[in-house]
């Protein structure tokens, strides 16, 4: 069996041997007695000395040669290490065109990646051998030779493209006067994700099948410190995206991991429990929470104990900084893929002001739909600012009336009928009031007692009284028409107008909405001077609505706790427009 030819043990190993064989063939001349006996020796050596001249250049070119393509080798390690020194895809990119340049000698460098989701090439950076970002306006390459390489995956090096009959076809490599060409694919996992290509415009014969080798494992670190920071870079976008979307989301979120440790909580959480995030994450939630801590362990050792969501769980607390809160709170598992559990997830939905609202609300509906009209309650509802609870001062305007004679009609008729008949005077009394959104204050045994400009405002509230009044007689007038004779009485009334004092007035225990001041007892006192069908208005009143009214005026009263005489006006009706 023959012997395999023997590789060089290091480049340049041939050349060195020729030099020895020309060294010992010349020395063998120089020792030999014979040589120059006829001959001069100079014909003898000079042979021998164009060999040796022959060797020792080609010795220099073969150590020029390892010493490029030890510097080549030992770059690329320093790209490799480069490239994936950071996970900036833009970074990335530049690093990845100016090594390129650095170690081709190009004029320009392009790199191209497939867009994962169209599949189409778009650039990515292209930069000069001044390390220049280059302008899109500049990108003049041939695009028939980078779709080539992106399709087929096979790298493409040609000394003058202007010559190779390869590219005799293609305009772009005349107009654009271009010459020297490498073009190699990006791959990750036999999946070709760009093309990197570099150019010289001026120069032919400057990239060679070396060149083509060493761009090739180039770009297979390329390729994967790319493919590494397009993933972070998509991962931050994700997380970004997260984040809005959190710090969006009108309900509190928050995240612990399997440690019971914060991971996440997002501004509307923050503000709900008026915990900032950096005192928060990191902590367990027990420490960061000390005053939920109470109600929210309990829930989440149910959601952890028995692997199930909880939704929608009222609770009270008190929150240093908001004090009492009411918060409704889903708690549930956070599991990955393969349902392995990562920790807990809690959405809370802040609930104090609506439950104020609703608490006013209903206080609002307690307080006042006994004394006023459902379509003031409404418009108490829809803008309680409106409500001013609790006593103040303020003008108002006040009706009493009274049925006459009712206490010797009463002496003849049994409770219940008795009953009957007042309900049914006291209802109409109290419906004229309504009817022009008056507030029926009480009802004082056979009387009514009502007011006007409270709880809302009222401009015309004078007239509003004047017309329940009216109504109530016209009520009255109507009833007798169909009622025995035996049954029919009649309210005496008396209208007042100024300051009271105005509000929910007595004990926790038993509350009235009422009003309290001289111009509520004027107006009773007029209503009990008044006759049966009579309707008796102050001098405020009256010149408040002389205009709109029929009223005569009456002598002057000597009223119980007044020092001077009143002057009254009996109203007769309203002027007819």
């Amino acid at each position: 069996m023959g012997q395999s030819a023997r590789q060089p043990a290091f480049p340049g190993e041939q050349t060195v041997s020729q030099l020895w064989e020309a060294l010992t063939a010349m020395s063998r001349l120089l020792t030999d007695p014979r040589v120059g006996q006829g001959t001069p020796l100079a014909e003898h050596l000079t042979p021998h000395l164009q060999n040796l001249r022959q060797a020792i250049d080609q010795l220099e070119r073969d150590l020029n040669a390892h010493a490029d393509e030890r510097a080549q080798l030992g770059a690329l390690a320093e790209v490799a290490r480069v490239v994936n020194s950071s996970l900036d895809l833009s970074q990335v990119l530049n690093q990845v065109m100016d090594e390129i340049i650095r170690l081709t000698g190009a004029e320009r460098a392009f790199l191209m990646l497939v867009d994962p989701v169209t599949g189409e090439l778009e650039f990515r950076a292209a930069r000069n051998m001044d390390r220049e970002t280059i302008a899109d306006s500049a990108f003049e390459i041939s695009r028939s030779v980078v779709y080539q390489v992106a399709r087929d995956g096979e790298p493409i090096v040609t000394t003058n493209a202007q010559l190779d009959p390869r590219f005799s076809a293609q305009e772009s490599i005349i107009s654009y006067n271009l010459r020297s060409i490498l073009c190699i694919p990006l791959r990750v996992r036999e999946r070709i994700t760009g093309v990197i290509y570099a150019d010289n415009r001026i120069r032919t014969g400057l990239f060679d099948d070396r060149d083509k080798e060493l761009m090739i494992a180039f770009a297979d670190q390329a390729a994967i410190a790319i493919e590494n920071a397009r993933l972070f870079e998509s991962v931050n976008e994700a997380k970004m995206l997260m984040d809005n979307i959190f710090a969006s989301i009108a309900s509190g979120v928050l995240t612990t991991d399997v440690a019971n440790q914060i991971t996440l909580i997002n501004r509307a959480a923050e503000h709900i429990l008026n915990v900032p995030a950096e005192q928060a994450e990191g902590r367990l939630y027990t420490d960061a929470l000390p005053a939920l801590r109470s109600a929210l362990e309990p829930l989440m050792e149910q959601v952890q104990m028995e692997d199930r969501t909880i939704v929608a769980q009222e609770m009270e607390s008190v929150l240093p900084g908001r004090g009492q809160v009411n918060l409704s709170l889903s708690i549930s598992p956070l599991k990955d893929i393969e349902q392995s559990w990562l920790g807990t997830a809690l959405v809370m939905e802040d609930l104090t002001e609506r439950r104020r609202l609703e608490a006013r609300e209903r206080f609002i509906r307690e307080t006042f739909q006994r004394y006023v009209s459902p379509a003031v309650v409404q418009r108490m509802l829809e803008d309680p600012s409106q409500v001013k609870l609790g006593g103040q001062r303020q003008e108002i305007t006040i009706f009493f009336a009274d049925i006459r004679g009712f206490t010797s009609f009463s002496e003849h008729r049994d409770p219940e009928s008795l009953v009957e008949v007042l309900n049914c005077y006291l209802s109409l009394g109290a419906n004229a009031v309504l009817a022009e959104d008056g507030t029926l204050d009480k009802f004082i045994g056979d009387a009514v007692m009502a007011i006007f400009n409270a709880p809302l405002a009222q401009p015309d509230h004078v007239l509003r009284a004047v017309r329940a009044a009216l109504r109530m007689r016209e009520a009255i007038q109507a009833y007798h028409a169909q009622a025995p004779e035996s049954e029919q009485l009649s309210y005496g009334a008396g209208i007042a107008v100024g300051e009271a004092v105005v509000g929910n007035i007595g004990t926790a225990q038993q509350l009235n909405y009422t009003a309290i001041g001289a111009s509520v007892n004027l107006a009773k006192r007029l209503q009990e001077n008044a006759l049966a069908g009579q309707i008796l208005l102050d001098h405020a009143v009256y010149e408040r609505v002389k205009d709109s009214v029929q009223a005569h005026a009456l002598n002057p009263l000597e009223v119980k706790g007044f020092t001077d005489p009143i002057q009254v006006y009996e109203l007769d009706g309203l002027v007819e427009r």
